[in-house]
């Protein structure tokens, strides 16, 4: 899954992304970035 990673200041292929669920109960996926290894996080659901 893409998502966009705050350090790198792009869009990359989120690392040993895994689904949660958000304190309001949304879906989430989280993860990191291959490059520099900062948390990555998308809201909704992995396809």
């Amino acid at each position: 899954m893409e998502a966009y990673c705050m350090k790198c200041k792009t869009k990359r292929e989120m690392q040993n992304a895994e689904q949660i669920t958000m304190k309001n109960g949304r879906p989430a996926t989280q993860g990191t970035c291959p490059v520099c290894s900062t948390k990555m996080f998308k809201i909704g659901k992995a396809s």
